[in-house]
């Protein structure tokens, strides 16, 4: 079975997230729509985060986020957790708060690698 197209990703900077330039990834599988992570992420809450695409349209409104396991180097695998052309955005787990950009509890980049599979929730 072949493996699915590189996934290319180049977000410019915007109210969610700075400038990054292209990066190319290969997929290992087709990816799949995901809306939990596991964070370990410096200045937040280590934890459980909801994540959404985030797009330029309407100045930014929310999009599904899709997960792929990678090859990258170095790695074996490694975990690629990415979005609309605006990046990606998370909240904690549970947070009624709509998404938005002037929320101080959500924060946005322009995609995110997870070494850990754990750290991926799919259910």
């Amino acid at each position: 079975m072949p493996l699915p197209e590189s996934i290319y990703i180049e977000v410019e900077e915007n109210p969610n997230c700075d400038y990054m330039p292209m990066s190319v990834y290969e997929p290992r599988r087709e990816p799949a729509p995901i809306r939990r992570v596991r964070l370990y992420e410096a200045g937040h809450p280590h934890g459980v985060y909801e994540v959404t695409g985030w797009s330029s349209d309407g100045d930014g409104t929310p999009v599904p986020a899709l997960y792929a396991p990678v090859t990258d180097s170095g790695q074996a695998y490694a975990h690629l957790i990415f979005g609309g052309d605006w990046g990606i955005r998370f909240r904690p787990e549970g947070s009624e708060d709509p998404w938005s950009t002037d929320n101080q509890d959500q924060w946005g980049e322009p995609f995110i690698v997870l070494l850990d599979e754990k750290d991926i929730l799919l259910k």
